[in-house]
């Protein structure tokens, strides 16, 4: 299985964007030295739940401090962008990277950030086809045109040209069925999981996944990732301790996923939920949090749930320091890491 870490930037404290791009740096440049295999970086607006707005800009700067590890966006927001201007930044990043990118695409799910770039986000999942075919085409490095409902585009040529080829890999956050079916379809490579995500629906996910593969069976079989919080605890009253910090993002995400947000002065305000988990039902069903072997058995679990070739680690996560943070990433590599290599 391959390792990698997953960066959403965001700070419950609102401490100021360059410590969180400091600590974000420092943890890309540590997970190339303990062996992890990617980072995946994520697109949010407007507030703290997520300082990174321009993910591509990112990867460029992590390309240039480091030298082996891949970097993935996780994800473009593609609706909210042109796809020429994506498809140009795409090519330029994994050419200066030397062919380290990994492209990953969503559709959106935050009205928060719609309403604030003008869009509809009813029209999401529409622009979304129409944005993925016109970065196909841009990325083939042949003249085309392109007649859609939301993209007219006469004869355009995109330079420069991504190094990978046909282009770099593609890969689709997928949190619903119709996200899922639309990522084999086109046999993109599919990440999914999360905050707020239960191992039962990654496991409904899995079900549909193998269902649709042989449905549309495409070419090559695509790789499952799954993204989830991860911490190595000394013990199960500091697991238990962390878990709580891992309630701010689930709080924050299901309340802009589902339109009860708050947001005072750009700061996300955590908004508790009707039948919020425990923390012992975060512990066993939303996180792989606890001790060494505590942390083998939750990963033994999803592996088996997902059937996935691709793990990402969100080590950092609520309020947790950048020592803890650091602390736990070690811990994995050296005791979690080698019971699945």
């Amino acid at each position: 299985m391959q390792f990698g870490i997953f960066l959403l930037m965001q700070s419950p404290a609102a401490r100021p964007a360059a410590e969180v791009y400091a600590r974000g740096t420092e943890m890309a440049q540590a997970a190339e030295e303990l062996g992890f295999h990617h980072v995946w970086l994520a697109e949010h607006h407007f507030s703290t739940y997520g300082y990174l707005s321009r993910p591509l800009l990112y990867a460029m700067h992590l390309a240039h401090q480091t030298h082996r590890l891949r970097i993935g966006t996780a994800v473009i927001v593609l609706p909210l962008h042109h796809p020429l201007i994506v498809a140009e930044e795409i090519a330029t990043v994994d050419l200066l990277s030397g062919g380290r990118l990994d492209v990953g695409l969503g559709r959106g799910y935050q009205r928060y950030e719609f309403e604030r770039l003008g869009q509809d986000l009813g029209q999401s999942r529409e622009r979304w086809e129409e944005a993925v075919d016109i970065l196909l085409l841009a990325l083939r490095g042949e003249p085309f045109t392109y007649e859609g409902k939301y993209f007219q585009i006469p004869e355009t040529s995109v330079f420069p040209q991504p190094l990978q080829r046909p282009h770099p890999p593609i890969w689709v956050t997928a949190q619903s069925p119709e996200s899922v079916e639309a990522t084999v379809k086109r046999g993109f490579h599919l990440l999914s999981g999360g905050f707020g995500v239960p191992l039962a629906r990654l496991r409904q996910f899995r079900q549909l996944f193998d269902t649709l593969l042989a449905t549309y069976r495409p070419a090559q079989p695509p790789t499952v990732g799954t993204q989830r919080p991860v911490y190595v605890a000394d013990s199960a009253a500091e697991a238990r301790a962390v878990a709580e910090q891992a309630r701010w993002n689930m709080r924050v995400t299901l309340s802009l996923r589902h339109n009860y947000e708050r947001v005072e002065r750009g700061r996300a305000i955590p908004v508790p939920f009707r039948g919020e988990p425990s923390t012992e039902e975060l512990l066993e069903h939303y996180l792989v949090v606890g001790t060494p072997d505590t942390c083998i058995r939750q990963l033994r679990r999803l592996q088996e749930a997902m059937g996935m070739d691709h793990f990402s680690c969100s080590f950092w996560f609520g309020d947790l320091s950048q020592q803890q943070v650091l602390r736990s990433m070690r811990r994995f590599a050296q005791e979690v890491m080698p019971a699945f290599l």
